[in-house]
């Protein structure tokens, strides 16, 4: 079984990942078209309307802001797939719009040069087998075999999520590890609130990323990266944690969002927030990247399926700062 291996120093997975140093979140799902950030796996498919779907507009957006990969939600904790899968009814497609968007995503990234990333939530408010452990992993290695064996091409990094519902061993990480870099050599996993103790709905702000000390306690293991969203390291980040008496690298990766700090998803109130600011997005790329961690920014699409201009005019001034914008022409 593959696992990470005890190390002071970044493997090649890591090294790979420190040299992206920044990327685009992307939540767009069902909770899009019903003006919500968490729903509870009843929502009616039906609602599923994107008028367009603008992948290509996401990427490029991401690429001439000088990222280096984006990160799409594939699966939130409502259950909502939004490739096309036969595993279960509550996917795209069986939508009224059944179009494969993590394949629309894939495509943009080939186009562009750029890595793709996917979100995955080990949560599942819709299956009906989640409270089989044994049933349910068996679900999600399914899921992830169909998202990571080829289907989609290159799979950079893998971000699970809502691990906080279940005991860690629960989840049987081991095995999703193994399968994710079986299928994926040169993936980086992780499982968001990766620091901590072993136990359920563990969220203490002790464990928080500006609160690391070295050799903390991995609670998702293995993972190849630490996450706490929406939270920052300090600029000493520690490096150095600790599984079953053995010491792991792990960097960092900072997940914000661009308008106040807190909307995933898009919804009609979603421009009436404040954008975080092109200088807070360079000082915080500086702070990550200076010591080799990376930062994320969500940009959550609209209804219409595209992004708004306000949040793509913060993301380039933010690169002129910094001297990475690029041009896509």
């Amino acid at each position: 079984m593959i696992t990470l291996k005890p190390s002071t120093e970044p493997n090649d997975v890591q090294r790979a990942m420190i040299a992206r140093k920044y990327g685009m979140f992307i939540h767009f799902g069902i909770n899009t078209f019903y003006d919500t950030e968490w729903s509870n796996g009843k929502l009616d498919i039906n609602g599923h309307r994107p008028a367009a779907i603008d992948a290509e507009g996401w990427v490029k957006n991401a690429y001439t802001a000088g990222m280096n990969y984006v990160i799409l939600i594939t699966k939130h904790h409502d259950g909502f797939c939004m490739w096309d899968t036969d595993t279960t009814d509550y996917c795209v497609n069986k939508s009224p719009v059944p179009v494969d968007v993590v394949a629309k995503v894939s495509e943009a990234c080939k186009k562009y040069g750029i890595k793709l990333g996917l979100y995955y939530s080990l949560w599942d408010r819709h299956e009906k087998c989640y409270k089989d452990d044994k049933k349910y992993a068996d679900y999600m290695c399914a899921h992830l075999t169909e998202l990571m064996g080829g289907r989609y091409g290159e799979i950079a990094e893998l971000w699970l999520d809502g691990g906080w519902d279940k005991y860690p061993k629960q989840w049987d990480i081991p095995r999703l590890y193994d399968l994710a870099h079986r299928l994926q050599p040169g993936c980086a996993v992780a499982v968001n609130l990766t620091i901590g103790k072993g136990l359920r709905k563990w969220t203490s702000p002790r464990f928080r990323p500006e609160r690391y000390k070295e050799g903390m306690n991995i609670r998702y293991f293995p993972s190849d990266f630490r996450l706490w969203d929406p939270h920052f390291p300090r600029e000493d980040d520690p490096k150095l944690y600790t599984h079953g008496g053995n010491t792991y690298y792990l960097p960092f990766e900072a997940t914000i969002c661009i308008r106040n700090m807190s909307n995933w998803f898009w919804d009609p109130a979603y421009t009436k927030d404040p954008l975080v600011g092109a200088q807070f997005i360079a000082d915080k790329y500086r702070l990550l990247t200076d010591h080799d961690n990376t930062l994320v920014v969500n940009i959550a699409p609209n209804t219409q399926g595209v992004q708004e201009k306000e949040d793509i005019d913060c993301l380039l001034s933010a690169a002129r700062l910094l001297g990475i914008e690029r041009s896509a022409e």
